[in-house]
């Protein structure tokens, strides 16, 4: 299994409903490790270049209008085979369709505000970290022995 980087923001419906610890716990829970992750409010250019793929598609206003509504938490997420667990962590896009025990199963009412966005791809991951991390702000740590580990 191979370790890989995957890029996920937690959405303002999230913060609204106070539900980020319960987010933030899921991830960890699931073996997965945080490598950055910032309180940010998306402009409306980020949110365009963000989803820049979707112009044009039906609900891509709405989408960019509320991401950029209020806070969210654009993070970086690592661990074996990251890609495929987090978006299987965070369950189906639309929220009907989404698995009782994933995130969006379990917390999402609206797909359009479906609490998480997950990459896709490993391309996806490297294009979205970029848009929201410098390479210094990324915290790669394992899960090895450490000093300061409590």
């Amino acid at each position: 299994m191979a370790q890989q980087q995957t890029f996920v923001i937690i959405k303002p419906g999230v913060l609204q409903r106070r539900l980020v610890g319960e987010v933030v716990a899921r991830i960890e829970r699931k073996g997965l490790r945080i490598e950055a992750m910032k309180l940010i409010t998306m402009s409306r250019e980020l949110c365009e270049r963000q989803y820049a793929e979707h112009k044009g598609k039906p609900f891509y206003d709405g989408l960019v209008a509320f991401m950029s509504s209020g806070p969210s938490m654009p993070m970086v997420v690592s661990g074996e085979e990251a890609i495929s667990t987090m978006r299987k962590l965070a369950g189906a896009t639309n929220a009907a369709d989404a698995e009782p025990g994933t995130i969006r199963g379990d917390l999402a009412g609206v797909t359009q505000k479906n609490i998480v966005h997950a990459s896709d791809s490993p391309e996806s991951a490297e294009r979205e970290i970029a848009l929201f991390f410098s390479p210094e702000e990324l915290n790669p740590w394992s899960d090895g022995n450490h000093d300061w580990i409590v």
